[in-house]
This record gives C-alpha cells, structure tokens and sequence, in this order.
C-alpha cells in the first residue's frame, strides 16, 4: 500500500488548497493537500516567468502569465491531486500578492481601564473595523492579529482572561483592487471555488517563518523577493516595524541602501542579531555573499557580524512534504502559513484574511 493510499485514506479532517504566489517576476501555482494532525503535501508545483513585451505594461504581463499558469496548473496539477487523493478539485484558492501590488503596514492598539475587564472576542473585532483610511483603488486584503499582549505578557489564548490593559499588535496589507479585480477574474475562469484568500506577500512569510522558527524571537525580516525589499524588525516575538528599502540596479546600491535603512532602525531599537535573508533563486548566494562583505557588525557596535540565514526549501523539512518534482521555497511558506489557519480552525481571529469576491 501506497503512501498517498495510507494517508488520504483517513477519516480525518481534510483540504485541498490552490497556492498562488504572484510577483513581478514570476508567478507559481501549487497543489497542497491537508489532513487533520499530519504535515501539508505539497503535490505539484509550477513557475512561471512574467515576460514584459514591447510598450506592455508589467500588470498585463503578469495576468498573461497568470492564466498561462491556471491553464497548466488544471491540466497537469489537479490530475496529480486526482492521483493522490481520489479528487482533483480544490475548495479553496490562496493567494499571496507581492510588491508593486500591496503596501503592508503594522499598528498596535492599546486597551485600558481604570477597572479589570474581560478580554473578548467582540472587542477585538470592534477594533479591527476602526481601518480606515484607505486610500482610493486600494482594497484591504489582510488584516491579522500577529500579537496578544495581556497585562505585559504575550499571550496566543488570550480570550475570556480578565485583564486590566491589553495590546493587540495588527498586521494590515491593501492591495491594489484592480489587480485584485483583474486575479479574480482569472481564477473564477478556471476554477470553480467562491473562496479565494487573498494575503499580502511580505505578511504571509513573516507569518511562515514564525511557525518555522518559533525559538528566535529576536529577528530582523529581509525580503528581497521581489523589486521592493521589505525589512521586519521581531522583538520578543512581535512584529513591531516593517520598512522598505530603496530600489536598486546593482547589488552594491543595494546593499548601501540595506545598511542605510538598518542604522535608521538602530536609532529606535536595539537591533536583533539574526537576520532571515529572503530571495528568489539564483539570487540568494550573491546576496548573502554581499552581505557577508558589508561589514555590518558596526552596525550593532561589535566586531563580530550578525547571524545571516539564507532561507531554504530544506529549512522546510518536517514542517512540509515535498511531493512537487522541485522545490519551491515560496510555495513551501505559503503551504506552512495554511497549515496554521487549517490546525487552527478557519474561524481562527489571529487570522481572517477575506475572500475576494468579483464585482
């Protein structure tokens, strides 16, 4: 008996998910299968190139690959689905978007009484309607609840605890609507699912690489991903402050650009001695390599440089199976993130991304 036979075979919970990962280079699409109390399967995997033609615009050029990739993603994916699992329709589709299509931003708001209160469900959710702001042909697309804090200390089960103050740090990404608008389309031609999830690139890999590495809790986020380079600043556990780094056409530029943005940053906080490198393929050994050069210990007024970690498909091992022909650490990050939202329920409040639905 098969692996797939012994494990779909089960009685237990289970969900098949579309990953969409879309950025201004390239697009990729996955199959990933989801039992109650096992690791995610990831079963087929595919990217794309975004080529620009002559006088198009990057937009239509992602779109024309976006539909080239749902069309192989249904012809060659869900059979693969159907092999593994006795169906080869999916029921939900998750799709990360990155820059230059959603801004992503971090707030904390804070509770307080002169008495203690009860720290409810339906507070927080008051809370998160207070958005606002938002600027026009922009859509909320994510909004999570990436921190409890009660009474000063941390807290991932805080409903139903009497406290006296209370914060709840909240992860906020607007995408751009007609993109938004113009994804759903496509994936509502494809595929017959009402329930497409959006979520903001940059949030959906803080949130993986926080299930990954749940013991460093001091860290700084470098995502060089996609044209914009974001960097996240973790400090006990928290995302307390997210920035982007200046576009650059050489890797000199922009690593001057990286140091700059880290010294601003040091102005404000002590800065964490790990760093998570983030980028895409070929491009993460240059990178690291030019790090390793900056000379960036005096930054942190030390001789010795800060820990840089190059993240990894194989930094994914025993978080997810890898059933695709090759690795994709993208797609991996985004199978662990629907991994937290499936073991913790779909109504879970540290996360609600919603569904994009066509107009």
């Amino acid at each position: 008996m098969s692996f797939f036979t012994d494990l779909f075979r089960s009685e237990k919970k289970t969900e098949s998910v579309v990953l969409i990962d879309v950025s201004a280079k390239s697009v990729a699409g996955a199959y990933a299968y989801y039992v109650e109390g096992e690791l995610p399967v990831v079963l087929y995997m595919r990217r794309l190139p975004v080529e620009v033609r002559e006088h198009e615009s990057r937009e239509k050029a992602m779109l024309r690959a976006l539909q080239i990739l749902g069309t192989t993603l249904i012809h060659e994916g869900a059979p693969a689905l159907l092999r593994a699992t006795g169906s080869g329709s999916a029921a939900t589709i998750l799709v990360s978007l990155d820059a230059p299509w959603q801004d992503t931003s971090v707030r904390t708001e804070y509770f307080e009484q002169a008495t203690p209160f009860i720290f409810t469900k339906s507070l927080v959710a008051g809370t998160m309607k207070k958005t606002d702001g938002i600027a026009p042909g922009k859509l909320l697309a994510d909004e999570s609840i990436i921190g409890t804090i009660l009474n000063g200390y941390e807290t991932r089960t805080p409903y139903g605890m009497k406290v006296q103050r209370a914060e709840i740090v909240i992860l906020t990404s607007l995408i751009d609507k007609h993109v938004a608008d113009e994804v759903v389309a496509i994936l509502r031609s494809l595929y017959h699912t009402k329930d497409i999830l959006p979520i903001a690139g940059s949030s959906l890999r803080y949130q993986a690489i926080r299930e990954a590495f749940p013991h460093e809790r001091d860290a700084l986020i470098l995502d060089a991903t996609g044209p914009v380079t974001s960097l996240a600043l973790i400090r006990k556990g928290l995302f307390v402050s997210i920035l982007d780094v200046l576009g650059s056409e050489t890797i000199d530029s922009w690593v001057r650009h990286v140091r700059s943005e880290l010294a601003e940053l040091a102005k404000q906080y002590p800065l964490p001695r790990t760093i998570f490198l983030l980028a895409r393929e070929p491009e993460t050994t240059s990178l690291r390599e030019a790090l390793d050069a900056a000379n960036l210990g005096s930054l942190w007024l030390s001789d010795n440089p800060p820990k840089i970690v190059s993240m990894l498909a194989s930094h994914t091992i025993g978080l997810v199976r890898q059933a695709a022909a090759s690795p994709d650490l993208q797609i991996l990050l985004m199978a662990i993130f629907r991994q937290h939202c499936f073991s913790e329920g779909k109504d879970d409040d540290m996360h609600q991304p919603p569904v994009l639905t066509q107009r």
